[in-house]
């Protein structure tokens, strides 16, 4: 009888259990995978730099002048950039453009007065201002229909569409009734010149 619990005894002394972790291995694909996402995030950032480049000939961008006047409405909310107009995938990137941020809206006689904190501030001026609509969506920023404040002016040669969202929805509407209104009036000052 003791020979049958002793070689019970010998056979699991003589078995080893497998390796549970091959860590060179483990470690190996961890370091390439890490080397894989930086080369993924070093080519959009040559990519983002180079589309800068391309549109190297759009101007500075214009500051809001000194007397604005009174505002005729103000908003909080976020930038989420600005495309070549009636383009919304193609997002313009030079002169900050293509930065996103919270952003303060003030719309006076002059224009638009564009306040973004951590990025470049810059001014529509009024007789750029070619409209305004509500929209979906704006290069790399879908939402439902409505939810995007979507302004069309001109800068340099170029139409461009800048899409702001409200912290409060319900004042696009008004925002986009006054910036067409706002061309309306100015495009019939021109005619009149």
């Amino acid at each position: 009888m003791t020979s049958a619990p002793s070689a019970l005894i010998n056979l699991a002394a003589e078995q080893k259990s497998a390796d549970v972790t091959d860590w060179a291995a483990r470690i190996g694909w961890v370091v390439g995978l890490l080397l894989f996402i930086a080369l993924l995030y070093w080519l959009m950032r040559e990519g983002w730099k180079w589309r800068g480049t391309l549109q190297g000939d759009l101007p500075e961008l214009p500051t809001a002048p000194a007397d604005q006047g009174e505002p005729t409405l103000t908003m909080t909310g976020r930038y989420h950039g600005s495309t070549t107009a009636g383009q919304w995938l193609d997002r313009i990137v030079a002169r900050g453009l293509g930065t996103r941020s919270r952003a303060e809206l003030t719309l006076t006689e002059h224009g638009v007065t564009v306040v973004r904190p951590g990025a470049q501030d810059f001014f529509i001026p009024a007789d750029r201002v070619r409209g305004a609509r509500l929209d979906k969506g704006i290069a790399g920023k879908v939402l439902t229909e409505g939810g995007l404040l979507v302004i069309t002016w001109v800068h340099g040669d170029r139409e461009i569409d800048s899409g702001f969202r409200s912290d409060r929805a319900a004042e696009h509407a008004a925002w986009a009734e006054a910036l067409t209104h706002l061309h309306h009036l100015n495009s019939d000052t021109e005619g009149a010149r």
